[in-house]
């Protein structure tokens, strides 16, 4: 299992400083205790010249030199002995004067044949020496001063090697509840450090999957936040250069295709347009024709009859003509799609506030939950009227209980992500006859009704043009209550 960045860097801090102090723990163990020793030699040799000093001058046995003797000893924990020729005590740190005496005594008459002498001299000598009595060894010095007394100065080494173990158990308890306390704070720096880190990581993240809409949000100008500001413009480049490359390969995919179908969408449209025309202009000729023959019936009822059906049958005529011109634009690649990043939900939601006095005039019940914004990739010129045909349809055929309801759903898959939009309304269920037709140009499931309403059949075939010209599947569903037409968009 991978660490992360910052349990990485805790853990090597934290092994850094247990390591440094055990270290030091081991460094007081092998070399405390010498240290301890030397610094007794140099506090022996000390006492050794101040008491040396003090007899030359005969100051020995002075208060103020008692004084500075105690002192001296208390501090380095030493025992001091001066005696005379005739072994009278001159001075003496101890109660114990007949032990002082006698380990004196016995370094001068009766040496341990194996001692290990540290430093010696004419005057004096150093050792290292085990009391016989007590098993305890001591650090000694003894010899003669410059006005001929003897003298004995020795201190325990058992205290040292007590010091240092002391010391080597604090050293470790304090070393131990360091380490702890450290580790706390270190994993709290680590976290805050590293969380900017982590931001960049899940940011970069998304980016894999043309996720763009995350920025890192800089907090200072160290290394992180220009990475972070860098990471920002390269999103930002890349949505770009992406949106420029899916407009580029849908503008490829529909030049292949352009030129098989051309022909055949030629031959197909005028077809229909002039099957289509000639109904209306037959309806505008006849009544034309009827109008001029009754110029002079003064029935002006008639004649504004008359006019009022050449009016509509040219409204429709021209309506016609200009979804034609449309849809001629789509089907021929002369209309460029345009694919940009923007909000499907919000998209419908602005169409349905602007409908809402058509709404409110056939008294139809528009269900439409508010939602998440779903980002999607198309024309979102283009997928606004896809929109708009499907609620007109759904508007013209709604029947029963009048509900129209725009539904959200996410398709994920191997290879894309997708969302599909469907506008179901309430009402009779198409032809299953019909079904594989009504994409078609001009085709009408009902006649009587589509001309009531004054459709042209080519709203329909307009959505197809759209949806074919971006490469996306649309459909529609069939519901026992009615009928539910759909369309799918890129997310990624």
């Amino acid at each position: 299992m991978k660490r992360s960045i910052k349990q990485q860097i805790a853990f090597i801090f934290i092994s850094v400083m247990a390591g440094t102090i055990i270290l030091c723990w081991i460094i007081n163990s092998s070399f405390l205790e010498n240290f301890y020793i030397q610094n007794k030699k140099h506090a022996i040799g000390d006492a050794y010249v101040r008491i040396n000093e003090a007899a030359s001058n005969g100051n020995i046995s002075s208060e103020e030199f008692d004084l500075e003797l105690r002192k001296t000893c208390d501090a380095y924990n030493i025992s001091i002995l001066v005696i005379d020729a005739e072994s009278n005590t001159i001075k003496s740190s101890t109660r114990d004067i007949e032990k002082m005496l006698s380990r004196l005594y016995d370094n001068y008459f009766n040496p341990d044949k194996d001692i290990e002498y540290l430093d010696k001299s004419d005057k004096y000598y150093l050792a290292t020496a085990m009391d016989k009595l007590t098993a305890t060894e001591y650090l000694e010095m003894w010899g003669v001063l410059d006005n001929g007394n003897l003298f004995l100065i020795r201190s325990p080494l058992e205290s040292i090697r007590d010091s240092v173990k002391i010391s080597n158990r604090f050293l470790a308890y304090v070393g131990l509840l360091a380490t702890v306390i450290s580790a706390v704070l270190i994993w709290f720096v680590t976290t805050r450090i590293t969380k900017p880190i982590m931001e960049l990581k899940e940011i970069s993240e998304k980016m894999t999957k043309l996720n763009f809409e995350t920025k890192y949000e800089s907090r200072g100008q160290n290394e992180i936040d220009l990475l972070g500001e860098h990471m920002n413009e390269l999103s930002s480049t890349l949505e770009k250069t992406i949106s420029e490359l899916k407009t580029a390969n849908n503008e490829l995919k529909r030049d292949i295709e352009k030129k098989e179908q051309i022909d055949e969408m030629r031959k197909e449209f005028l077809s229909n347009v002039s099957h289509e025309l000639k109904t209306p202009i037959a309806l505008i000729q006849g009544y034309a024709e009827g109008l001029k023959e009754c110029v002079n019936d003064d029935d002006a009822e008639s004649r504004d009859f008359y006019c009022d059906v050449i009016m509509d049958e040219a409204g429709k005529m021209n309506n016609m003509v200009k979804k034609l011109l449309d849809l001629n634009q789509l089907e021929f690649g002369n209309d460029v799609v345009t694919m940009e990043r923007f909000d499907v939900v919000a998209l419908v939601s602005n169409f349905i506030t602007s409908a809402e006095i058509l709404i409110h005039q056939n008294e139809v019940n528009v269900k439409h939950e508010k939602q998440e914004p779903i980002y999607v990739w198309a024309d979102e010129f283009k997928t606004e009227e896809v929109v708009r045909n499907f609620f007109s349809n759904a508007m013209n055929h709604v029947d029963g209980d009048k509900i129209i309801e725009i539904r959200y759903r996410l398709i994920e898959a191997e290879n894309a992500n997708r969302v599909r939009v469907s506008v179901f309304n309430t009402g009779e269920p198409i032809p299953e006859e019909s079904l594989p037709h009504i994409w078609e140009k001009f085709y009408k499931v009902d006649k009587a009704r589509t001309r009531e309403y004054g459709g042209s059949g080519v709203g329909l075939s307009i959505v197809k043009a759209i949806m074919e010209s971006m490469n996306q599947q649309y459909g529609v569903i069939n519901y026992t209550n009615g009928v539910e037409f759909w369309f799918e968009l890129e997310t990624k």
